[in-house]
């Protein structure tokens, strides 16, 4: 992600609670995780046996974006059974892990070593082994490195299983309360000027509805921009999504400009705004 790291400067994955504090399960995991179970027993997918005589399966895992509750039973089962999970950060990854007694080995997947890596997870899938790619937070290939290593596998023709889960982007598009038949994802703009008011620019008279990430160093910049170009449209803007100190701002955006140059952002900002209305 080219701007992972300042998505997620502030985040703190292991205490990414509720205002309470949640210590881990006394048993991490259900009954039926405990040893290999065959996962043909616990689910009717036909994509689910890790016995694949062709090759290995990349599974794209999707973790919490926060609250470390927000996991499946069905991803928490694959991180515990396939042969290696590929991380973006193998230390956040490993808290997750730790949290929920998986052992299972790690290797990094990140933007500087993307291209090695992908090679190397090749040949391991062509070995037969099953790996998990799985993101900082959230649903991997979105706004991160997962997309070179999933179209590589596509073009190699290894199979790939989707393990649905959280993504900041829907969470903070279904809690806007804006039409959402239809909408738009742009993830992170340019971090310069010039570039990020052209984007804005060519979504003047888009009438879907807009979805933004943003760095909390940049937030201002981007909103003080987006009063200009957009005009003074309805804005939601959440940060630090099921972690202790959740937000939602809902307002218009020249509110939202005042109101974040008073106070100094803080956490990984998702922004919604409504789509133009003439």
């Amino acid at each position: 992600m080219n701007n992972a790291k300042d998505f997620y400067h502030n985040s703190n994955y292991i205490e990414a609670q509720t205002s309470r504090k949640i210590p881990p399960l006394k048993s991490p995991l259900p009954p039926f995780f405990k040893g290999r179970c065959s996962l043909a027993k616990v689910g009717n997918s036909p994509h689910t046996p890790l016995n694949n005589k062709a090759g290995g399966v990349l599974y794209v895992v999707s973790t919490p974006i926060g609250n470390l509750e927000d996991i499946t039973l069905r991803a928490l089962r694959i991180l515990k059974e396939v042969d290696l999970i590929a991380a973006e950060d193998t230390r956040r990854t490993r808290k997750l892990l730790t949290h929920y007694e998986i052992h299972t080995p790690l290797t990094s997947f990140f933007e500087g070593n993307q291209i090695r890596k992908t090679q190397l997870l090749l040949e391991k899938l062509s070995q037969g082994q099953n790996i998990a790619l799985v993101s900082d937070a959230g649903t991997p290939g979105i706004s991160d490195p997962g997309y070179p290593i999933i179209k590589a596998c596509i073009d190699a023709g290894v199979q790939i299983v989707p393990i649905p889960g959280p993504s900041a982007c829907i969470v903070a598009a279904v809690i806007s309360g804006f039409p959402l038949h239809n909408f738009v994802f742009e993830g992170f703009l340019s971090s310069k000027s010039g570039k990020r008011r052209r984007q804005l620019e060519s979504l003047r008279d888009e009438v879907r509805t807009l979805i933004f990430y943003e760095s909390p160093h940049r937030l201002v910049k981007f909103l003080r921009d987006a009063f200009e170009i957009l005009s003074d449209r309805e804005i939601v803007i959440a940060y630090e999504l099921t972690k202790m100190f959740e937000g939602i701002y809902r307002g218009k955006i020249s509110e939202a400009l005042r109101k974040f140059q008073q106070e100094q952002p803080r956490g990984e900002f998702t922004i919604v705004i409504r789509g133009s209305e003439t």
